[in-house]
């Protein structure tokens, strides 16, 4: 028996990411405008640094709470308060290391093996592997795409559930696609939830990064009441400029309260005290970096979208939320080929959209979380590139 074969099977099944594969294949070239993964060009701000650092070189580096400290969870209800308008006690959130580790605990206390959680596609391709790797089946319902918009059909969505459904898992705005959920089809959905008794992990890391005019995307938290089966993952990453951190958060019921922390226990049994310092300061002091974060996105989104548009060879429209531009380029049928191509014929780096699942296949996304100005230069270069087609 080899090596390999003796492993789980879950284990041996988990698929390399396509992103990660081009982010490999094009690590370390020069002038590379790297637009690949879902992170900006802005290192985390010197007052976050300053008080994770002070943390650490204070000794602040001990066991800690496994729901994270009292100051990150008062911190993070008063965001919230800021920020979604609700009023929520510090026992709805816990602390976790990363907004992918808040999901897998979401997806671990809802689903059993065997068990079915549904997901909109295209999507980020962890929320499936995460679904499969605790055991339950990941049931993936393609959005509709039509004149370069993204939609969902709720006859659709109803028709995927089954006697073994436990879960939706709802990320909105949406990874890569841009899709962002109205209040109506929030209601909608959460109607479903209810009339089939079935859970909702809601992953809206990206609710600041909105286009439509308000200052946040539509939420659950707006139309929610007591007792919806709901999980909010969230993290630190986008928003601060902390994707190296690792450190996110979960919005639960408290009655999940002692079942969150056991997960926790059982998997990082905690994020760094010295870590969640400079999260504290994040919330409390980053109002302002945010903003500016959301701003050079807009300027860079615009940029972006309206040359490869000008190209008339690219069917996509603005989104509406997230960071990335999720483009169908005539002349494309494979986009993990021509990824690999564009680094090596203009230095740049796209994630391949069959990487994000069914309907992704002749896709191409980009990450506009950049200066404008490199943003401009890159689309420079994708519009020479499509024309040459």
């Amino acid at each position: 028996m080899s090596i390999i074969s003796s492993l789980s099977p879950r284990a041996v099944a988990a698929p390399e990411s396509g992103i990660v594969e081009v982010l490999n294949y094009a690590r370390g070239r020069e002038g590379l405008i790297p637009l690949w993964a879902g992170e900006g060009d802005l290192p985390s701000p010197d007052f976050i640094n300053r008080a994770a650092t002070e943390a650490l070189l204070g000794g602040e580096t001990f066991y800690t709470w496994q729901r994270g400290i009292p100051e990150l969870r008062q911190a993070l209800s008063d965001y919230y308060a800021r920020h979604f308008a609700v009023s929520l006690p510090v026992e709805h959130f816990y602390v976790t290391g990363s907004g992918m580790h808040a999901i897998m605990l979401a997806v671990q206390a809802v689903t059993s093996p065997g068990d079915e959680m549904i997901y909109l596609s295209p999507t980020w391709p962890n929320i499936i592997s995460a679904i499969e790797i605790s055991g339950a089946h990941s049931v993936g319902l393609p959005l509709d795409f039509v004149g370069g918009r993204w939609s969902l059909d709720l006859a659709k969505l109803e028709a995927k559930i089954t006697p073994k459904t436990r879960g939706l898992f709802i990320n909105t705005p949406a990874n890569p696609t841009g899709w962002t959920a109205t209040l109506e089809d929030l209601k909608d959905i959460l109607a479903l939830a209810r009339k089939h008794g079935i859970w909702i992990v809601a992953d809206e890391i990206y609710a600041r990064y909105y286009y439509g005019g308000a200052a946040r995307a539509p939420s659950f938290l707006d139309i929610m009441e007591e007792g919806d089966r709901i999980i909010f993952a969230n993290s630190f990453s986008k928003n601060w400029s902390m994707t190296g951190w690792r450190v996110g958060w979960i919005v639960a019921p408290p009655e999940m309260g002692q079942v969150i922390e056991n997960l926790v226990q059982y998997s990082n049994s905690g994020v760094a005290q010295f870590l969640q310092r400079g999260a504290v300061v994040a919330l409390n002091q980053g109002d302002e970096f945010v903003n500016a974060n959301i701003a050079r996105a807009t300027a860079a989104r615009d940029i972006l979208c309206d040359a490869l548009i000008a190209t008339n060879r690219v069917e996509t429209l603005k989104p509406d939320g997230a960071l990335y531009a999720f483009v169908k380029v005539d002349g494309i049928t494979d986009s993990r080929n021509a990824a690999l191509d564009i680094v090596d014929k203009i230095g740049v780096a796209l994630a391949p959209g069959s990487a994000f699942g069914k309907g992704g296949e002749l896709f191409l996304r980009a990450c506009f979380l950049r200066d404008p100005k490199q943003i401009e230069d890159a689309a420079g270069r994708l519009s020479d590139y499509i024309k040459r087609l």
